[in-house]
């Protein structure tokens, strides 16, 4: 096979090269997976195109594809790989049987020569390809393609609501630590610590740009240099659903972006010719990816809680510590729903009902084996033989003169 061809852009939009580039790259994608799968389903496949946002198109595909691979590999159809299902089989297809591919999906395993891999699916992700599944399957009813609308027989799949999940953020002390860490090197492994002293710098700017402003990773990781005005105190970040939005500069991203930027960013000849504006740039001098991004704040995160790197927080979790530090400062949730892009306010609310600092108050009232040494510590350091003692302890409780004692308050 030859090599694959070079993609040019030829942007006339207003949008940055990079960002028009990471959606037509999505949308390649679905093209590739669409061609994996059968013929019949490509009115379904101009539906997702004209409704749905590219990536949640790339999503229901993807959930698609593994479906039909499903199907061929459990004897569903006499095909051999999924293009060949034809509509007939797919039209035999009962509700059990969709009940019994999410039942697969918990948990099966793949062989790849002498390795075993075991996937293991949550309730969430189960729901998510249920959905794919049962989107595709009223449209082929509504488009006639097959004669029954079986997707009222899908078994429901319990999903915690939102408010019944524990919300994951840093503390205050924790982003203070974290910073310091990232600030110092303190506590990083010699190999970590020599990466650290060539990204010091562009971590920290990441960091802090999560933590101000809650900005999503597809967000920061699409940021160019000429993203951000200096001049008029602001940068503009594209949104999901191709929005468009600008952020004001405060000083601590102002001067962790010009020490980055001024002082370690690679420059020249080593940064490659279609990352020449992308602001976070990897040792390569390429545009950092997401997976380098994440990684990156895991580390960090860990070291701020006491746990392993593979016990640190994702990007994702540093932007709700943006929405609960900015809440817990008194700030309207209007204004941070606003900041962080959310559709609903309901959700910007979740982030208000976080109590833990709440529940730390609450359970520091309570510390019974604390109180419980601390009665045998009074007890130990009572006067021991003192006949009074118990005496003027019963006068004080009962307020009865003590059979060998005066009470002073009845004397003339």
């Amino acid at each position: 096979m030859g090599k694959k061809p070079v993609v040019k852009i030829h942007n006339k939009s207003d949008k940055p090269d990079n960002v028009v580039r990471k959606v037509n790259e999505i949308l390649m994608e679905c093209e590739e997976i669409e061609r994996e799968l059968p013929g019949f389903m490509r009115p379904f496949f101009m539906y997702l195109r004209a409704n749905v946002l590219p990536m949640t198109r790339r999503a229901y595909l993807q959930d698609i594809r593994f479906f039909c691979n499903y199907l061929t590999d459990s004897g569903y159809s006499t095909a051999t790989e999924a293009r060949g299902i034809t509509a007939d089989e797919f039209d035999k297809i009962k509700a059990r049987d969709i009940n019994t591919f999410i039942d697969y999906c918990r948990r099966y395993q793949k062989i790849d020569s002498d390795t075993i891999t075991i996937y293991e699916n949550t309730n969430k992700t189960l729901a998510r390809k249920k959905s794919s599944i049962s989107v595709l399957f009223k449209f082929l009813f509504r488009d006639e393609i097959i004669s029954k609308n079986i997707t009222d027989g899908f078994d429901p799949i319990r999903v915690p609501k939102p408010g019944e999940r524990e919300i994951k953020s840093l503390s205050d002390d924790e982003v203070m630590k974290m910073l310091d860490i990232v600030s110092t090197g303190e506590g990083l492994t010699k190999k970590q610590e020599q990466f650290w002293k060539k990204t010091k710098l562009r971590d920290k700017a990441i960091l802090i740009l999560f933590l101000t402003y809650g900005l999503r990773l597809s967000e920061l990781q699409q940021l160019n240099i000429s993203s951000f005005n200096f001049q008029r105190g602001e940068f503009k970040i594209y949104r999901k659903r191709g929005k468009e939005s600008v952020m004001p500069i405060n000083r601590s991203t102002a001067i962790v972006i010009d020490e980055y930027v001024s002082a370690e960013r690679p420059s020249g000849d080593i940064v490659a010719e279609e990352d020449r504006d992308a602001l976070f740039l990897s040792l390569q001098g390429k545009r950092m990816t997401e997976r380098q991004i994440r990684e990156m704040v895991k580390k960090y995160t860990g070291y701020a809680m006491g746990t392993s790197q593979s016990g640190g927080y994702s990007p994702h979790k540093l932007r709700a510590t943006a929405a609960t530090s900015l809440i817990g400062r008194g700030n309207s949730i209007f204004d941070v729903q606003a900041l962080l892009d959310h559709e609903n306010v309901t959700t910007t609310q979740l982030y208000a009902a976080h109590k833990l600092n709440t529940k730390r108050a609450l359970v520091s009232d309570m510390e019974w084996e604390l109180e419980r040494k601390e009665g045998e510590r009074v007890a130990s350091e009572k006067p021991a033989d003192n006949e009074n003692t118990g005496e003027i302890a019963k006068t004080e409780e009962t307020g009865k003169i003590p059979k060998n004692g005066k009470n002073e308050d009845t004397l003339g």
